[in-house]
């Protein structure tokens, strides 16, 4: 298990230890390289995860560099690549290869890279551990990139009744559509708003990674039963729970999604523990 956050990292960097890196564009806001960190430290693991500037336009450059490093374990993806880097895969585990996108990647013992993808598993068990099971609920999804995606997929597969996704990008909500639409018919829609009799409203956006981001949607338009959850992690409340809270409505943050990951990265990885 991860030591408790109120105990600092130690770790220290031989010639033996083994690298990990997590790549965004963005990337200050990262959350994983201090929580897998203390995975590493808790387990013994001679192991360090660190953050990566990987510019969209040289992101294939970065990538190529990276697997040339012969101590590389293995990569973690943020916001915007995970789309991007499954062409970065070798292969894909049956949900990257539906969601067509990866947020994590090994490199096998022959050297292959084998992509999955987390996301939309953390996010559900997140909502369960703070007592919201998806099962039957109406949900309203704001984006749909590659987290948006593997939200969608894991939602639905737990048994959420119906899912909007909104998404400025109307070729980008399509394509949504027609990954899921099919395996579960009926049950995935598109809309310009979130409709406001849902139970459950996400955003799944970059938006509110920085102070003059516009909210992805308006809460005060949402019914006062329903929980509003936001993926992005820093800043823990970001300016649509903060607003959501402001109008009584609960408020899920986005942490809870990447701890909620840790068990499944560990068994990923194969790191002991």
């Amino acid at each position: 298990m991860p030591l408790p956050p109120s105990v600092p990292i130690s770790v220290p960097i031989s010639g033996h230890t083994r690298l990990y890196a997590v790549l965004g564009d963005p990337i200050a806001q990262a959350k994983a390289p201090a929580l897998l960190n203390r995975l590493f430290a808790a387990n013994g693991v001679d192991a360090v995860l660190v953050p990566v500037h990987a510019p969209a336009d040289r992101l294939d450059e970065v990538v190529r560099g990276l697997k040339a490093v012969a101590n590389l374990d293995g990569l973690l993806v943020t916001v915007p690549h995970k789309l991007a880097m499954c062409g970065h895969a070798d292969e894909l585990s049956e949900a990257a290869a539906l969601l067509g996108s990866t947020n994590a990647l090994r490199r096998e013992p022959d050297g292959r890279w084998y992509g999955d993808n987390f996301d939309g598993a953390g996010f559900v068990r997140g909502l369960a551990a703070a007592g919201h099971h998806p099962a039957r609920l109406r949900v309203a999804l704001a984006g749909a990139g590659g987290a948006g995606l593997a939200i969608a997929a894991a939602l639905l597969t737990e048994g959420a009744a119906a899912l909007t996704v909104t998404d400025p990008d109307r070729g980008r909500a399509n394509a949504l559509l027609e990954r899921l639409g099919t395996r579960w018919p009926g049950r995935v829609t598109a809309a310009p708003h979130p409709p406001s009799d849902i139970d459950l409203a996400i955003n799944a956006t970059p938006l509110g990674l920085h102070p003059a981001d516009p909210l992805p949607f308006d809460p005060a338009a949402l019914a006062p039963s329903a929980l509003v959850a936001d993926i992005i992690m820093t800043p823990a409340e970001t300016p649509l729970l903060r607003t959501a809270t402001a109008f009584g409505l609960a408020t899920h943050p986005g942490i809870h999604m990447l701890t909620e990951q840790l068990p499944l990265y560990r068994s990923f990885f194969r790191l002991p523990g």
